[in-house]
């Protein structure tokens, strides 16, 4: 990376490492809005019926690629969702095929569609084991789901109930815990130094809690794991722009309809994809921290995944005007709104 002055950096086109395109209709709208500023992402699986077997991965991935537009340069890095059922033959084939790249944990209700998810790790070892023993990472989604633990909570009780145990059974499953929203998850990586990893998105660096509450309910700033108090959003902020590589950008970018948004469900999830590069970079100048950006965006994660670098590179540049963002993205489903930080953001793709 290079930060050429106070106002202009290159660095390596950034890759989203955990990302939601739905499909269908949904599908065909959000993906160019990725593929136009990534150049991988970890596709969720949480469709429904939800993706897990190769065969549903392959599929999955053809729809994806016939629907990134000409000219987008994009791979799409396929998941398979964990069940009690999940078959480690099946696995290993679709890993060692280079279809999937990782595998997905959701706890059973934890967020959308996640129905399927685990309740018996026991059900779920012997693929959690065939995984281990090849290095498949498992990416997780970290809450308990228990109706007793506060939704503020949830991530916290999840690493001493579920996580910790579970790594200390299987310590040479290669995890990576998805979307950290506390303190509790940042002290937690920091104090593993193998095998372990998270991902932060871009709004848990810009919001907090009462984004959602103060004032009335915002339900374009509901997402799961929900956003905690302030104290953790600048723990979030401090992990993110240290340079420590064991944690890196994953959007969690997830397009609901503003129907679906602005109803009594509420429906968790929040669109980033389009702005999320610009929105790093004013939040990594707020910290002092632009040549960390690089790292956070484009090397710490494909490094975690022992995959290559891009070699692509891109150039942001600060100009005296804000940047403009659509308010909606169109598609056949219906319009999505795309986050709004709710302040200017001076940061430009460079012409």
């Amino acid at each position: 990376m290079s930060v050429n002055s106070a106002n202009r950096i290159t660095l390596r086109r950034p890759d989203d490492w955990h990302l939601h395109l739905r499909d269908g209709d949904m599908l065909k709208g959000v993906i160019g809005e990725t593929s136009e500023h990534f150049a991988r992402a970890i596709i969720m699986p949480n469709l429904v019926p939800p993706v897990v077997t190769t065969a549903d991965a392959i599929a999955y991935r053809d729809r994806i690629t016939a629907a990134i537009p000409t000219g987008h340069d994009f791979t799409p890095l396929m998941t398979l969702y964990l069940t009690e059922g999940s078959n480690p033959d099946d696995v290993e084939e679709g890993y060692k095929n280079g279809v999937i790249t990782a595998l997905k944990l959701y706890p059973a209700g934890a967020t959308t569609n996640s129905d399927s998810g685990v309740r018996n790790f026991d059900k779920a070892m012997p693929v959690l084991e065939r995984m281990a023993s090849l290095g498949i990472p498992l990416c997780v989604h970290g809450e308990v789901t228990d109706p007793d633990i506060d939704i503020f909570d949830r991530e916290a009780v999840f690493i001493d109930r579920v996580l910790d145990p579970l790594r200390k059974r299987l310590p040479e499953l290669r995890v990576i815990m998805e979307h950290i929203t506390t303190e509790d998850g940042v002290e937690y990586v920091k104090a593993n130094d193998k095998n372990l990893g998270a991902t932060i998105t871009t709004h848990h660096l810009i919001i907090n809690r009462n984004a959602i509450l103060v004032g009335g309910i915002h339900p374009h700033f509901y997402c799961l794991p929900v956003a905690k108090r302030e104290k953790h959003r600048l723990a979030l902020r401090k992990a993110a722009t240290s340079g420590d590589v064991r944690f890196f950008l994953g959007t969690d970018s997830a397009p609901h309809t503003d129907d679906r948004k602005e109803s009594a469900c509420g429906c968790a999830g929040i669109f980033t994809a389009n702005n999320t590069v610009q929105l790093l970079a004013h939040v990594f100048e707020q910290e002092g921290a632009l040549d960390k950006l690089e790292g956070f965006a484009s090397v710490n994660g494909p490094q975690f995944y022992g995959l290559p670098l891009n070699g692509d590179k891109i150039t942001l540049e600060k100009r005296t005007e804000p940047a403009s963002f659509a308010a909606k993205i169109e598609t056949g489903d219906g319009p999505v709104t795309v986050f709004n930080p709710e302040f200017p953001i001076y940061w430009h793709y460079a012409d």
